[in-house]
């Protein structure tokens, strides 16, 4: 089983920045994609950023230009700095990574999320 854990969400101010980690753990062969979702209060869970194993990335409309997505791939760790926050960027920030683990068999793993809150 693989677990991914996040780290570095908190409170910013607008027009300020974060950076948010997301380390798999566990026993993994190959990860093909890692990607970072959002949920806002009383809203579903969005793509915000996604990167696969080719370093080919895309992201949601609202983040292009804000928002870089890279990994680690030793580590196997994905990152997303977030530069020029918005009151819109708050929520539950959950990280999603897609492979082979153990037995070469596919996962598909969610971390238990963060929490970004962006004041005006």
């Amino acid at each position: 089983q693989v677990q991914l854990v996040e780290s570095g969400g908190g409170l910013v101010q607008a027009g300020g920045s974060l950076r948010l980690s997301c380390a798999a753990s566990g026993t993994v062969f190959s990860i093909s994609a890692m990607g970072w979702y959002r949920q806002a209060p009383g809203k579903q869970r969005d793509l915000v950023a996604r990167i696969n194993s080719g370093n080919n990335t895309n992201y949601a409309d609202s983040v292009k230009g804000r928002f870089t997505i890279s990994r680690d791939n030793p580590k196997n760790t994905v990152y997303l700095q977030m530069n020029s926050l918005k009151p819109e960027d708050t929520g539950v920030y959950s990280c999603n990574a897609q492979g082979l683990g153990r037995g070469f068999r596919w996962f598909d793993s969610w971390g238990q999320g963060t929490q970004v809150t962006v004041s005006s």
